[in-house]
């Protein structure tokens, strides 16, 4: 049946529907993806999909016969003949996740679910036939009723296939003689009807479930293994007791044998056929990959032949595959690891290691467990490690894994094994020129060089004829470096020549490090002339800012890669300029020339117009004038701009801070500050990001930061930003109190050891930032000592004198009692201050 044969069917159980009810040949719903996994081939999700789509699309994923899922259907919820089905019937529409004994499980509640589920369900069973209680080819005890109650006791079934047994695995009672004897009606108190219905309804709809001469048989193995695939199941055919012939196909190729292995359990099921029906075969595969496999009993009589079924699976076959995970060069000998694996077999294969054409052997039998989820089939005896002696010119190691099966040997890797020696063995320099390109006299080249004794750079010659230069194959080449891990990147060059006119040639060498024999990395015959072309550019844009103007654009001499100069002309002024200034939109517009062609330069404009003009000068020929523009600096009296941002008082001083901007210049402007009647004149120039950040056409140069005296007492700080041309305004005005007098502090702590004892505390002048000093009497006998140590408590409780104020001094002293006294001593030595005193018993 096809979707459209399962539309047909249900149209002809149900012609019309109850008012208000959706029948199932009418019922639609949208449905989600589903995964692939070894029992379904998954589903994806459609909109709006019928019944029929589902019943058929579930069949074909799951495997599952279409005529099985209606008959499902019915016996569950009666859904393919109802005319008013209920909500509850569609969503446990196959009992799927329903038993008897237990509520609906809401993850399969739906019909789409429920059909996908019951039919992923049978291939569960089908697949792992061992796991369940009722089982195929074997007598099983199976109750009448599921209430154990009524004590309705069991039959003994003999379930001849693994289709019967799944129906019994799903619905796990037989019908007693009661309900049997009343096919279309009800038995006693110990009949159960799943059973009987579904072999009622199934022979009523679609005819006898008995073969009607034809073979019969199971397909019950069929596996994926390395180079072959493994069919076991039985086939009979009911016209002979022989065995009969099974075809199996993987993909187009057919491989026939006879069943005829001896299974017991199918000669007990059908005792006149006999025992000898079994087959358990290895069938070779011709192709890797997915590949469809079916088995056909092969009919001897009336009848035709029999599938037993088919399955998807991906079959194991071809060249080799592997990795070199792991390659260490030193100098004489190579340490390598990896993994190989022949799909055609699960054993360790041979990997063949040649260094410059010598081969080695390897057997790749080491475990690699981080193989096994990738090759499950296969095995984890696949890794391969050696460490190979190789001579100190070895230039390249390749590994081969070695094919046993379809397919040809794999190249693993090629690598170069070159490695620096602790003495120079004589080898010579390798290395590419890869590029000469010539842009008028001048030739660009490009490529690497290594000398293999040693992991620093070399030297190369360049010769333009019979003239020589010689440079450094220094540059770094991240390539060069993974393709010669032991040198390192460091062994590329690119370099500009200058060429004589004409024809010349141009010659590159590898300088041996020791004085050896130098390689010739390549020569080039060129042509070089200055053809006079004219220079090229744009002269983009002037930008003015008040009275600075940036000029920037781009210029190219077409004869030569080199960065040519500009003329940039303001009025009557002329600067000479290099366009030099990496310009990567130029260098990809014009790539044989790099991208070191743009300028772009600040200028003082003065008030008014100004003409600004630019000219690319030829490096042997006339110049090209890039054009002129008209710009204007007309300073238009707009009021600065700025902020006070802090103003910190310590003592009689007071530090301002802010930054201030005249919006007609980039240039810094004045600021005047005002203390009581004291004027201080400052230039807003320091660095300030935040306000280039925040004013980006200004530049950082706009900040201030200046010390101005103040008096004891209050007094007002005005801080003024004077304009370039026009009203000046005032940032703004704070009142201050200047702080004087006698310095405080405390006399923290006095503690003795033997011989000595230890005084501790902080002081501050209010009239200074910096650390005075203590002076410490024991007894009347004076100490000094600075308070300059770190306090950060006494900085918390006092801010803007920071933490520099603590002192502890350590002084000798007798055994015995001692007073002391801390004195904190004024800078003016005018107001010193007593800390306190304290008593201590030195031991």
């Amino acid at each position: 049946m096809d979707a459209g044969g399962v539309q047909g069917f249900l149209n002809q159980r149900v012609r019309s529907c109850s008012a208000g009810y959706t029948c199932l040949k009418d019922y639609r719903q949208n449905t989600d993806n589903r995964p692939v996994d070894r029992y379904c081939d998954g589903y994806t999700g459609r909109a709006n999909e019928s019944a029929a789509q589902i019943i058929d699309n579930v069949a074909r994923s799951c495997g599952i016969s279409q005529q099985v899922l209606l008959v499902l259907l019915e016996k569950e919820q009666s859904l393919v003949t109802s005319t008013a089905p209920s909500a509850w019937a569609y969503s446990a529409a196959t009992g799927q996740g329903c038993p008897d004994t237990a509520p609906c499980d809401a993850a399969t509640s739906g019909f789409f679910y429920q059909v996908y589920y019951a039919a992923r369900q049978y291939e569960i069973y089908r697949l792992s036939p061992a796991s369940w209680g009722y089982q195929a080819g074997r007598w099983n005890n199976i109750l009448y009723h599921p209430e154990a109650s009524r004590n309705c006791g069991s039959a003994r079934v003999y379930i001849e296939n693994q289709a019967t047994a799944g129906l019994y695995i799903y619905t796990p009672y037989t019908p007693n003689a009661a309900a049997l004897n009343n096919l279309y009606g009800t038995g006693d108190g110990c009949s159960s009807y799943g059973n009987r219905n579904f072999w009622r309804l199934f022979t009523d709809w679609f005819g006898s479930t008995r073969s009607a001469g034809s073979p019969i048989g199971n397909l019950e193995i069929l596996e994926s293994l390395p180079g072959e695939l493994r069919v076991a199941g039985w086939a009979i055919d009911p016209h002979t007791a022989d065995p009969i012939e099974v075809h199996v196909y993987a993909g187009d190729v057919g491989t026939p044998f006879v069943a005829d292995r001896d299974r017991p359990d199918v000669g007990s099921a059908y005792p006149s056929a006999g025992s000898r029906h079994g087959f358990d075969q290895r069938i070779p595969v011709s192709a890797p990959g997915a590949t469809n496999v079916c088995a056909y009993a092969i009919n001897v009589g009336p009848g035709g032949n029999k599938l037993l079924g088919c399955r998807t699976v991906t079959a194991y076959t071809g060249a080799p595959v592997g990795a070199i995970d792991q390659m260490t060069i030193s100098s004489g000998s190579v340490a390598f690891s990896g993994w190989a694996i022949d799909p055609d077999t699960s054993g360790s294969i041979e990997v063949h290691a040649y260094a410059d054409g010598a081969g080695v052997p390897l057997l790749a039998d080491a475990e690699r467990k981080d193989l096994a989820p990738h090759f499950p089939r296969h095995g984890t005896r696949h890794g391969f490690s050696a460490k190979l002696a190789v001579p100190v010119d070895a230039k390249t190691l390749c590994l081969y894994a070695i094919n046993v099966g379809r397919g040809e040997n794999t190249t693993l890797g090629c690598r170069s094994v070159m490695a620096p020696s602790a003495t120079d063995a004589g080898r010579q320099p390798v290395g590419n020129l890869e590029s000469l390109t010539v842009v008028g006299t001048t030739a660009s080249i490009a490529g690497w060089a290594i000398d293999p004794d040693t992991a620093g750079p070399l030297k190369i010659h360049v010769y333009v004829g019979a003239a020589g230069r010689e440079y450094s194959a220094n540059r770094s080449r991240p390539d060069v470096g993974v393709a010669y891990p032991p040198y390192g990147p460091g062994h590329g060059f690119a370099e500009r020549i200058d060429l004589p006119a004409g024809n010349s040639t141009v010659c590159v060498y590898a300088i041996d490090t020791a004085g050896g024999s130098n390689t010739n990395l390549g020569c080039r015959d060129v042509t070089a002339a200055d053809q006079g072309r004219v220079p090229i550019g744009n002269f983009e844009a002037v930008v003015v800012s008040g009275s600075t103007a940036t000029v920037a654009g781009w210029a190219i001499d077409p004869d030569t890669p080199r960065p040519i100069d500009v003329k940039i002309s303001v009025n009557s002024a002329t600067t000479l300029v290099t366009a030099d200034v990496a310009r990567t939109d130029v260098g990809a517009a014009h790539p044989g020339y790099g991208v070191d062609h743009g300028f772009s330069r600040k200028f003082d404009i003065p008030p008014g117009p100004s003409t600004v003009c630019v000219t690319a000068v030829n490096t042997a020929g006339a110049d090209t004038n890039l054009g002129c523009k008209t710009v204007a600096t007309r300073d238009e009296g707009r009021e600065p701009i700025g902020s006070v941002d802090r103003i910190t008082v310590v003592g009689t001083k007071a530090t301002v801070q802010g930054w201030a901007i005249d919006p007609d210049t980039a240039q810094p402007i004045d600021v005047h500050i005002y203390a009581g009647g004291a004027r201080t004149v400052i230039s807003a120039a320091g660095h300030r990001t935040d306000v280039a950040a925040a004013f980006p056409h200004y530049g950082t140069n706009h900040g201030f930061d200046a010390t101005v005296a103040i008096g004891a007492g209050s007094s007002n700080i005005c801080v003024y930003a004077m304009n370039t041309a026009g009203a000046n305004i005032v940032l703004g005005c704070s009142k201050v109190v200047g702080v004087t007098g006698p310095p405080f502090g405390s006399f923290d702590a006095l503690s003795a050891s033997n011989g000595a004892l230890t005084a501790t505390g902080w002081a501050i002048d209010p009239d200074t930032v910096d650390p005075i000093g203590v002076h410490i009497y024991v007894d009347g006998v004076r100490h000094e000592s600075p308070a300059g140590l770190a306090r950060p408590d006494v900085a918390r409780a006092h801010p803007a004198y920071g933490v520099s104020h603590g002192y502890s001094a350590t002084i000798s002293a007798s055994r015995g009692s001692h007073q002391v006294c801390v004195y904190a001593m004024d800078d003016t030595a005018r107001h010193n201050s007593m800390l306190g005193c304290k008593t201590v018993t030195v031991p």
